[in-house]
């Protein structure tokens, strides 16, 4: 969503925001459309990489869900920071800055998810805890997004 939205120009950014489909389904579908693109194909790919390291096949399956499951929070993060500093010459540090911390916890709960299984423990707490972080993003990034882009025009 970061460059998608940081090749807009003023028009452009206009333009979306006078479209007559509701800017936060709009805001969305941007989001879904570049979460195909660039994370389904890692997604794809992860388990064959894991085959590679000699995972088990549970280790492999919950690798897979936790991807499923982080990256699109990882996208809806990236969509408020990207609309936040459009128009920013120094918009890729600032956003670097401002999604960061906002990545972490997505993080550190899909680690939590694999090394759990490859320890032996349940990874159901932080499969839980990543699918409520989906959830909670869903409900209030596209509308963050949508808020800033409104700003970044005026």
């Amino acid at each position: 969503m970061g460059r998608c939205l940081a090749r807009f120009n003023a028009r452009a950014r206009a333009q979306l925001l006078l479209t007559p489909q509701p800017l936060y389904l709009t805001v969305l579908a941007k989001v879904l459309a570049q979460w195909i693109v660039s994370e389904v194909p890692l997604v794809i790919v992860a388990p064959v990489l894991g085959l590679q390291f000699g995972l088990s096949q549970n280790t492999l399956w919950i690798m897979t869900v936790s991807l499923l499951l982080g990256t699109p929070v990882l996208s809806l993060i990236g969509s408020i920071g990207a609309a936040l500093t459009l128009g920013l010459r120094a918009a890729n540090v600032l956003v670097a800055l401002l999604v960061l911390p906002l990545f972490i916890p997505v993080l550190i709960f899909g680690t939590g998810a694999i090394e759990a299984t490859v320890t032996g423990t349940d990874p159901q707490p932080y499969l839980l805890l990543l699918g409520a972080t989906l959830v909670l993003a869903l409900a209030f990034a596209p509308w963050a997004t949508s808020a800033a882009l409104r700003i970044s025009v005026e």
